[in-house]
C-alpha cells in the first residue's frame, strides 16, 4: 500500500452560525494550518481528528491501495484529494496525496 500524506491547508469560522445554533463549547479544534500526518496502511494517523479522519477515511484508503481519480478528473493530481471535516461551525480543509514510493 502507498503512504498518503494529510496537509491541513485551511480553517474556516462561522461566528454567526456558531451564535445561532452551537452551544457554547470550551474547545473545539487542535488543527492548524501547517499540521501534517502521514497515513500508513490506509490507517488513521496518531494525532488526527476522529471527526476528520471520518471525513476522509474512504478517500485515503482509495488514494493508499493505488487508486484515485476521484469524480471524473475532479483534481489536478489524479492521485489527491481536497477533503473538509464535518464540523459546520469551523471547518477545516485537508489536502491528501500519495506519496512516492521510497526505494
Amino acid at each position: 500500500m502507498k503512504k498518503v500524506k494529510i496537509t491541513a491547508l485551511r480553517r474556516t469560522c462561522y461566528p454567526d452560525l456558531i451564535e445561532q445554533y452551537e452551544n457554547p463549547i470550551e474547545h473545539a479544534c487542535d488543527t492548524q494550518i501547517g499540521m501534517v500526518w502521514v497515513s500508513e496502511n490506509g490507517e488513521k494517523p496518531e494525532g488526527l481528528c476522529n471527526a476528520a479522519w471520518g471525513s476522509m477515511e474512504f478517500f485515503v484508503k482509495t488514494l493508499a491501495e493505488g487508486g484515485g481519480n476521484f469524480y471524473d478528473g475532479w483534481m489536478k493530481n489524479p492521485h489527491s484529494a481536497m477533503i473538509s471535516c464535518n464540523d459546520g461551525f469551523r471547518p477545516v480543509s485537508f489536502y491528501l496525496e500519495t506519496l512516492e514510493d521510497e526505494k
